[in-house]
């Protein structure tokens, strides 16, 4: 399927435009695209943290299944180089219970002091473990929110342009930044669909943009990096978040500093995803590549 994305009267996706033509005034040497980049790019700061600036900070997946297991695995974070928690609550044994799962909300924020808590229910069509109706996932996003306990909230980008507007509102008004998220767990689409689908999450009004996809051949982790940077330097007007999962697709965790990437998410025991990282190492690599 084909993201389309409208800027004015042309769209970034129209293999008939004439893609130079289009980016002359980008493409002219007298311009500097450094200087232009950073008059665009909006980093998004959450409590201590500017996602969008320096080194890519490092999101580590908590995936207990209970309360017990949610809570050791946080208390582990405060003891290595993680910038953010993320809860996957797709994990969690009760997660249906919308009680229980605002009461782990606030045992993780009071565990985790002033480090920012990502909220995520992944969907089973986009890799997770909860199967759930569109209508019904907007609304466990909703009400899960109004813990006041959680920093950031993902939102998967194509549930329905109705239902991720209803849920970015909802959570701004909280005081929740969102990511609008894509995973691609079969494939990397070409070039020009990644950004297309990037593009389509700013219009929605998402604080960031996350896209994984998964690599068939070296060629797709290379064509990731490539969306990741013509992304940034085009069009993004806030933080991207890139990756390319699996074994092959690993390099794209710990290059987002060159290409755009800002945040990346690396494993603290079970990992979340296919081909993260243990922290201790990402930690290392980022700071050698800084």
């Amino acid at each position: 399927m084909q993201y389309v994305y409208m800027r004015g009267d042309k769209s970034i996706m129209n293999p008939e435009i004439d893609r130079n033509e289009k980016n002359e005034s980008i493409m002219n040497p007298e311009i500097d695209r450094n200087e232009k980049n950073k008059s665009i790019m909006n980093p998004v700061t959450v409590r201590n943290v500017i996602i969008g600036e320096g080194m890519p900070k490092i999101c580590v997946p908590i995936v207990g299944v209970t309360k017990d297991d949610i809570m050791n695995e946080a208390g582990k974070l405060l003891g290595i180089p993680a910038d953010l928690a993320e809860w996957r609550a797709d994990w969690y044994e009760d997660v249906s219970d919308l009680e229980k799962v605002k009461d782990v909300q606030s045992s993780l924020r009071s565990i985790l002091k002033d480090m920012p808590l990502l909220l995520t229910l992944r969907t089973a069509r986009e890799g997770g473990k909860m199967p759930i109706a569109p209508g019904n996932y907007a609304a466990w996003i909703k009400a899960a929110l109004t813990a006041g306990s959680v920093d950031l909230a993902d939102i998967e980008a194509f549930t329905g342009d109705d239902l991720v507007r209803e849920v970015i509102e909802t959570a701004h008004g909280l005081g929740v930044k969102v990511i609008a998220s894509n995973h691609d767990f079969d494939k990397t689409p070409d070039k020009d669909d990644l950004i297309g689908r990037m593009c389509k999450m700013q219009e929605l009004g998402a604080d960031i943009c996350k896209i994984a996809v998964m690599p068939q051949c070296p060629a797709d982790v290379l064509t990731l990096l490539a969306a990741t940077e013509e992304m940034c330097r085009l069009y993004a007007d806030r933080p991207v978040i890139t990756m390319s999962m699996a074994a092959q697709g690993a390099v794209s965790r710990m290059c987002g500093e060159v290409f755009g990437s800002a945040v990346t998410f690396g494993a603290a025991g079970r990992a979340s995803a296919p081909g993260q990282i243990a922290v201790e190492d990402l930690s290392h690599v980022l700071h050698l590549l800084h």
